[in-house]
């Protein structure tokens, strides 16, 4: 007999390959999972704005390089990013509007881009341009 997925139950009426036993199951397993993925999004964005913190406060005290070690310390998440683009022969990171050049033991070459261009229109899908 089929188990339900939700509260492990056997499931004893319905068609073979149904997954829970009744709809109360259905609607807290998929509620649940769409909580966990809202909480992994959040935690997420949390990182790089905090990153994004600590990399603002280190430009507006004229900083542009800094210890890695040192930027992990005040919480500082290497891999947590908005983008990245090889070039040359550098890896050059952004969070947000922030570009850097990062080594195993450094991130240098700290600035803002100043000229970001960034189409941003509320309520337009983004296939319609």
């Amino acid at each position: 007999m089929p188990v339900c997925l939700e509260c492990g139950s056997q499931i004893r009426y319905g068609r073979t390959d149904k997954k829970f036993c009744c709809e109360e199951c259905k609607v807290r397993h998929h509620n649940s999972r769409a909580r966990a993925a809202r909480y992994f999004k959040s935690k997420v964005i949390a990182i790089i704005n905090r990153n994004y913190e600590i990399l603002d406060a280190l430009l507006k005290d004229g900083v542009d390089s800094a210890d890695l070690m040192d930027l992990m310390t005040m919480g500082f998440v290497p891999g947590m990013i908005t983008s990245y683009r090889r070039s040359g022969k550098h890896d050059v990171f952004t969070c947000y509007d922030i570009k850097y050049i990062m080594t195993s033991t450094r991130v240098y070459s700290l600035m803002k881009i100043h000229n970001l261009s960034v189409n941003l229109q509320v309520g337009t899908d983004i296939n319609d341009q």
